[in-house]
């Protein structure tokens, strides 16, 4: 058992707590936005059809998506600046504070009935507070702040197991909790108001619990000299390579992603809260199995070959869900994807070693053209789905899986080179 000294400089209970309540907001998300689009539909059409009900669902998701992927480009590029003066907590306790805010809107569209749009307005102040990418950018350099070079990528992966475990956990329990409801509560409430009180334990703790780890000075003087030292031996080849093939992955990953939330609520699937629950759980579990399988290949092969086998894992897993008619099926398909999340984390533990480790700004620039790149793919995905949901709804599947496959292309040339080998 940790020392409570030591445990009050681990940021693992963040993650942990932040990711359960996320996987609670998510399914309430979903089930509101399915139940208010089917209702907008219904009334505005006299004879309304399942494409009409998936299409207002897609356009809610394409605009949410937008909104949270470009509001924080700036205030991210901001707080990486303040991070890198020396204020690390400052990027992780300024995007808790949107999440929490962004929550309580939800929390407001279900007990006061106000229209789904008005997620809108809370996913614009969760962007404003630096959102997703300055969280888990300033999660990211503490990892980096209190590991060696050597041992990066395996703390990078240990944390994001502990994010796919809370995950994991909160989407097992998300979709029973949803369903309770009394004659003073509606459904969803006890969901969302646990999610947003578990933000704001988050927010607290990080505020006055926790305490950030000091780094000696001669191991600050280590990470400056290293920097120095590979300014001038970059390889800029082997990191365009790698931001090209991490740009093609993400742009297949991030897009069928996103409609795979609303191609799990149209028939033959037509899920229910309990069984969106389950199927985000399936998708935290390759968390799991991601980790187990670095810690197991990562003693034969390269970072880079790892980076091929998840990019492999994931196209095989994507094309068959493109031909998903059933539940089990779907099951299938997700066990398929059991390596998907071996490429990014290595990725970025690749792209680190070619720079100051510890330096916030390093990781929000990696993640931030990553982000920018994906603005373009959100409204492409969901107008391609819409275009083909009369005749293979599951078509955008099979275009991630070629854009995956495109993106082994320069991590495979990029295999050559002898300093990324273990």
């Amino acid at each position: 058992m940790l020392p409570l000294g030591t445990l009050r400089k681990r940021i693992e209970p963040v993650v942990l707590c932040a990711q359960i309540a996320s996987a609670f907001f998510d399914t309430g998300l979903q089930m509101v936005v399915k139940e208010q689009c089917a209702i907008a539909t219904d009334a505005l059409n006299p004879t309304p059809t399942e494409d009409s009900r998936q299409k207002a669902m897609s356009n809610f998701y394409m605009i949410y998506n937008m909104l949270s992927k470009f509001v924080p480009i700036l205030p991210a590029i901001i707080l990486s600046k303040v991070s890198d003066l020396g204020y690390r907590k400052i990027p992780i306790v300024i995007p808790l504070v949107g999440y929490l805010v962004s929550r309580v809107v939800l929390l407001l569209v279900i007990v006061m009935d106000l229209p789904i749009q008005a997620m809108f307005g809370g996913v614009v102040v969760h962007g404003l507070s630096g959102g997703f990418c300055s969280y888990w950018a300033g999660v990211m350099a503490l990892v980096s702040l209190t590991s060696t070079e050597e041992d990066r990528s395996l703390h990078m992966m240990q944390m994001e197991l502990v994010y796919g475990i809370a995950g994991l956990i909160g989407s097992l329990v998300s979709g029973h909790l949803f369903q309770l409801y009394s004659v003073d509560f509606k459904q969803g409430t006890v969901l969302v108001s646990l999610s947003v009180f578990l933000y704001f334990v988050c927010l607290v703790y990080t505020m006055f619990i926790f305490l950030m780890p000091t780094v000696s000075p001669s191991a600050q003087e280590r990470n400056e000299t290293n920097g120095i030292d590979t300014q001038y031996s970059k390889n800029i080849l082997n990191i365009l390579l790698l931001f090209a093939g991490g740009i093609l992955f993400d742009v297949a990953v991030g897009g069928g992603m996103e409609i795979l939330v609303t191609f799990e609520m149209k028939e033959p699937l037509n899920w229910n809260a309990t069984q969106v629950g389950y199927g985000n759980a399936a998708g935290f579990l390759v968390f799991l199995t991601s980790f187990l399988g670095v810690m197991v290949m990562s003693r034969w092969v390269s970072d880079v070959t790892l980076i091929i086998i998840g990019m492999v894992s994931f196209a095989a897993g994507i094309y068959f869900m493109a031909f998903v008619t059933a539940t089990y099926m779907f099951y299938l398909a997700r066990a398929l994807t059991l390596f998907a999340l071996i490429p990014m984390p290595t990725i970025r533990a690749l792209l680190s070693k070619q720079v100051n480790g510890s330096s916030y700004g390093e990781f929000y620039n990696t993640s931030s053209i990553i982000q920018i790149a994906s603005l373009a793919y959100t409204p492409i995905y969901t107008k391609v789905y819409q275009a083909t949901l009369d005749w293979f709804p599951g078509f955008v599947f099979t275009l991630s899986s070629i854009f995956t496959v495109l993106a082994t292309i320069p991590v495979r040339y990029d295999i050559i080179s002898p300093y990324h080998h273990t």
